[in-house]
């Protein structure tokens, strides 16, 4: 099968996805859409209903470097919440400037919730724009949102 790419909306931005089956390539922000499909999960994510993100895998979190073991743990974050880079620093072993590089590089935003991280005194940054680092965190964090238990919207 081969590579698909599409994109979905998220507030005035687009989220351009490359996937095949559960695994996702690429995610990037963009202004422009791409014609052609997205992961449910996804969809769902970005437009503020309950989705489980947890059932599609990264490429950026495979095998043993010290970037996928960032992500993977970046991944452990619930939604909702955030974690600063010196906790991920040391839960990883590594310095909070290399969890800086890993979030800068990462290929798989929201897969790999990135927009989690945060500095110790402030959000810290978020490629292209840190506007989408504050409404991803927002949606989060609101009732009903994507980490409302289903039971819980109605």
């Amino acid at each position: 099968m081969a590579v698909l790419t599409g994109s979905c909306r998220f507030g005035l931005w687009h989220v351009h996805v490359a996937w095949q089956d559960d695994i996702v390539y690429r995610v990037r922000f963009a202004r422009v859409g791409l014609v052609g499909p997205v992961p449910e999960e996804i969809l769902r994510y970005c437009s503020g209903r309950r989705g489980d993100l947890s059932t599609l895998r990264s490429v950026a979190t495979e095998g043993k470097s010290t970037f996928a073991r960032i992500y993977r743990a970046v991944r452990e974050i619930p939604c909702g919440e955030t974690a600063t880079y010196g906790e991920i620093a040391r839960k990883v072993g590594t310095a909070p400037r290399a969890v800086g590089s890993a979030m800068a590089r990462n290929p798989t935003p929201i897969v790999v919730p990135c927009h989690r991280v945060v500095a110790k005194a402030g959000l810290g940054g978020f490629s292209p724009d840190p506007t989408i680092k504050e409404a991803l965190l927002a949606m989060e964090r609101r009732k009903p949102g994507p980490c409302t238990p289903e039971n819980e919207r109605d």
